[in-house]
């Protein structure tokens, strides 16, 4: 499990008129607000609608040292509202990270290796979950967990209770599954088909039991139904 990279970042304090918002935005300026449990109020400023971009490229969970009037924030990027249209960032919520207060979080998880079930077996790779939401003091936040799936076969799992978590605390449920190895599609296929033949053959087996058995006694006649 590897740690988050800091990233430096300049922010300038802004005014809260309409305007000025409007202003900023022209001038691929991004409102922003910063806050936290030792934060006493809120404080606005604007940032370089590029540095945000620049966060949010790479999945990976990164920390920001965030200097706004001559003062220094260890921040997390928590929230980033985008235009519906043009999908440019319109507003940035940071928050300030305290040693001492948990923070909830989305990490990414990130597949290492090719599974045998794949290369060998010509199974198919399914990963349902690409982020675990998780709470963790700051000191403890990973950049994003990885799964090596190099010895899986088809039919197997890792679920978010095979994870090496240590003293952080996952929101999501342990029995979530992470990734799994199935069978290729053509052995799904026949695999479902001979399926279907069993139950037809079973259905007409149980038919003829029921048949002999409706001249028996009750018991008998449930013992066939079941």
């Amino acid at each position: 499990m590897s740690y988050p990279e800091l990233v430096k970042l300049e922010g300038t304090v802004r005014d809260l008129s309409r305007k000025s918002t409007k202003e900023l935005r022209e001038n691929s300026k991004v409102p922003a607000v910063l806050y936290g449990p030792e934060i006493e109020e809120n404080l606005h400023f604007s940032i370089d609608e590029i540095e945000i971009e620049k966060i949010l490229k790479k999945k990976e969970t990164k920390l920001q040292e965030l200097t706004i009037d001559g003062k220094v924030y260890k921040t997390l990027l928590k929230r980033v509202e985008f235009h519906p249209v043009s999908d440019k960032p319109l507003h940035a919520d940071f928050y300030v990270l305290a040693d001492k207060h948990k923070v909830t979080l989305r990490v990414p998880i990130k597949l290492k290796g090719t599974a045998k079930g794949i290369v060998e077996q010509g199974g198919r790779l399914f990963q349902p979950m690409n982020f675990m939401r998780i709470r963790v003091f700051p000191a403890n936040i990973p950049s994003e967990f990885e799964v090596d799936i190099s010895d899986m076969n088809i039919g197997d799992s890792v679920h978010v209770s095979d994870l090496d978590l240590g003293d952080i605390i996952p929101i999501d449920s342990l029995s979530r599954t992470i990734v799994n190895i199935r069978p290729p599609k053509g052995a799904l296929v026949t695999a479902q088909d001979e399926l279907e033949a069993e139950e037809g053959l079973e259905g007409t087996e149980e038919g003829a039991e029921g048949t002999e058995a409706s001249g028996g006694d009750d018991s008998s006649a449930e013992e066939s139904n079941e």
